[in-house]
């Protein structure tokens, strides 16, 4: 796995991780955030272009769809944030998925979606499997 992949598997899962406890213990104050957000296009277009620019970084730095789960899952991540960079930045088009998405009633589910991939995430990023060569062998019994 490369040093990339794992730095960003770790960058991601521990952001993923605390944002949601954050959201699990602040609910009312996030959906009013969102909300509000939703309501404010100059502020939905900045952060479509700042979600964009993160997008496009976490691509072009790692765009790997093969060699396991982990750096798939984090290429993945990186092209949701970019798709997501690009309807941010279209408020129209923001809105009229806010509606679809129905943050509220479902918020616990996207709370517990962030927190899983983060849990998968960190510990894919932090779990580093010993090298066949620095296993110690068994000793062999003689028969």
């Amino acid at each position: 796995m490369s040093n990339r992949t794992k730095f960003l598997s770790r960058l991601i899962g521990l952001y993923c991780l605390l944002a949601s406890l954050i959201m699990f213990a602040q609910k009312q104050a996030i959906v009013e955030i969102e909300n509000s957000l939703v309501h404010n296009q100059a502020m939905l277009f900045m952060l479509g272009i700042l979600t964009l620019i993160g997008g496009l970084a976490m691509v072009l730095a790692h765009n790997r769809w093969s060699g396991g789960a982990l750096p798939v899952a984090v290429t993945l991540v990186g092209w949701i944030t970019l798709i997501k960079g690009l309807v941010l930045a279209v408020p129209q088009a923001a809105v009229a998925l806010w509606g679809q998405l129905e943050y509220e009633r479902f918020y616990y589910l996207y709370v517990v979606i962030s927190f899983a991939l983060g849990v998968g995430l960190t510990y894919g990023g932090f779990h580093q499997p010993q090298p066949v060569s620095d296993r110690q062998e068994r000793p062999r019994v003689a028969a």
